[in-house]
């Protein structure tokens, strides 16, 4: 499945009310770290069909970053039943993203 683009408009449906535990990606368009981290993203997101795994542009929407404290990128931050129990900052390597969702 393919990642999901979580908007402020969409964020409460996709993530806090999704039957599935959610991988959020918060990246920028600008951000090199976040360039190396999007193809691990899209393999996790094509590998695991038990996760919703979805991606926020902190440039288009900086009050979800705000929400849930992202001050670096990229922050992944995993969601099940609408809260937050993991969170990543930086890049980290593929076996450590999959350690999070453990």
């Amino acid at each position: 499945m393919a990642e999901i683009k979580i908007t402020n408009d969409n964020f409460e449906s996709e993530v806090i009310k999704s039957e599935k535990p959610v991988l959020v990606d918060f990246f920028a368009t600008w951000c090199g770290p976040c360039a190396v981290l999007a193809p691990i993203i899209s393999e996790i997101a094509d590998e695991r069909s038990d996760i919703k795994v979805g991606k926020v542009d902190v440039d288009e929407a900086p009050d979800l970053a705000n929400q849930f404290g992202v001050q670096n990128i990229p922050t992944l931050v995993y969601f099940k039943d609408g809260k937050v129990v993991n969170k990543l900052i930086g890049y980290n390597p593929k076996k450590r993203i999959l350690e999070l969702l453990k």
